[in-house]
């Protein structure tokens, strides 16, 4: 499942970077804290390289 925003792609890089051990866990906040405690490596690995453009930035719940 790709990314739906350039946000949450940017959260889901933050989070596979800590659960790699690359970054402190610490670090974390929001949303890629939740990501990283209930996704799998796999499925971060998905959202973090869905290219970018024609991406907004947020994208509004309805």
């Amino acid at each position: 499942m790709p990314a739906k925003s350039a946000a949450q792609q940017k959260a889901a890089g933050a989070a596979l970077s800590a659960k790699r051990g690359e970054t402190p866990k610490s670090r974390l906040k929001g949303a890629s804290k939740s990501m990283m405690e209930s996704m799998s490596e796999k499925q971060l690995e998905e959202f973090a390289h869905t290219p970018r453009k024609g991406k907004p930035e947020h994208v509004t719940k309805h």
